[in-house]
Parts: C-alpha cells; structure tokens; sequence
C-alpha cells in the first residue's frame, strides 16, 4: 500500500465513520425523546382517569430499548446499535434529495413492535409480536418511516420531513391508535385443530406453549397495510 493509498483509504474511515457517529447521535437523542413522550402519556392517561382499571405502564430497563403497555397491548421500542443504508432499489434512491448528496442515504433505525399484554404476563414465549413500524434518521436530523398504515403514512417525505418533538408525538400517537385498532382475531379452526402431547404437558404444568398472536392463522399483508 502506498503513502496516497493510505491517506486516502484513513481519510475515507475518518469521514465516513464520523458522519455515521452523527447519525447514530441523531437518531439516540430522538430514541431519548420517545421515552419521555411514552412516560408522559402514562401519567396523562392517570390524570384523566384516575380509577381506571386499564393498566398504563411504562417500562424502562434497557438503554436501547423500552416499552409501553396499555390494556391488553405492548409496543416495544428498539434502538438499533448500527447504521444503515437504503439500498439501491428503495423509492428514496430515486429522490433528488438523495442524488445530491449520497451521504443523506444511512440511517440510524428505531424499531415499533406489538406485542401482547398477556404474552410478557403469562411467560407465553411462543407468542409472537408483529413489527409495525421503522423510523430511519439520517445524518441532517431528516426521517422517513414504513410501517403499517397510519404509521407508514404519516407525512412520509424524507426530503422535509425533520425529526423533532412534534414528530415524535405523531409518531407514537399514531403507533398507538394502529395498535388499539389491531384486533385480535379468531384463528381459522383448521390452524388451531391440534395440540400435541408435549403442550398438554406443559399447559399442566402451568406453562402456556400454545402460541397466541394477533394475526395467527391469518395472512399478514404489508401490501395492503391490514
């Protein structure tokens, strides 16, 4: 390796892992402001109802993760440790944002799943939770989200679309409203018609192998945002 060679290859890692430190950056003090948003609905959801039965809880364990429950769902909130990049075929590759300057494509990722309140309650470990959204930022703070309907549909323009607060309560806001419309549905009968012997076992020993899911038994269709 030459001198130049090595100057170039040190000047490229310098750059190139730097903008992807700002990223990250970026996309951990948004990650910060979700769980304050999340914590502050809880004690809201108090003040207006007080003797509510509905539990309300928010949990924080995790630096890159947390979760809020509500009635009989979850969403969990990850921070992905990496940074990304839109590949190639992406609809935003073909945007001028992005053609002007190629940096603007990785992204830091923050991760909305649903789950079920009686999964984490009941130690269900076969239950499954549905991811339901992906909120990318990029280097100038600019966002963009795919996800299932509301969320995916939220203002998604990643030319001028910003992260701020008022964003991220939309987003959450948004993320909750997709989650408490997400029914629960009754499984076809011929996908739940069996039970082996090992469930049976288990279920006498006060563990629940039967997998529960909002969508079980039932195609889960991206395309059509269901």
């Amino acid at each position: 390796m030459t001198i130049e060679t090595r100057k170039e290859v040190c000047n490229q890692l310098h750059s190139k892992s730097l903008m992807k430190i700002g990223v990250y950056k970026n996309t951990d003090i948004a990650f910060q402001i979700f769980k304050q948003y999340a914590e502050s609905f809880v004690h809201a959801y108090k003040d207006y109802y007080p003797d509510s039965e509905v539990e309300v809880i928010y949990a924080n364990k995790q630096p890159q993760s947390f979760y809020l429950q509500f009635g009989s769902d979850i969403l969990l909130f990850l921070l992905h440790s990496n940074v990304f990049a839109f590949n190639r075929d992406h609809e935003v590759m073909r945007t001028s944002y992005i053609k002007e300057d190629k940096n603007r494509i990785y992204c830091g990722q923050i991760s909305i799943y649903n789950f079920l309140t009686d999964s984490l309650l009941y130690n269900r470990y076969n239950d499954l939770g549905y991811l339901i959204g992906r909120l990318f930022i990029n280097t100038e703070n600019h966002y963009y989200i795919d996800g299932k309907r509301e969320i995916g549909q939220i203002y998604n323009n990643f030319e001028t679309n910003i992260i701020n607060e008022d964003a991220i309560k939309t987003i959450l806001e948004s993320a909750m409203r997709y989650t408490i419309n997400f029914d629960l549905l009754v499984p076809p009968y011929d996908e739940v018609k069996e039970m082996k012997v090992f469930e049976m076992v288990e279920i006498n020993n006060q563990r629940m192998p039967i997998r529960t899911a909002k969508r079980l038994g039932f195609r889960f269709q991206a395309d059509t945002g269901s």
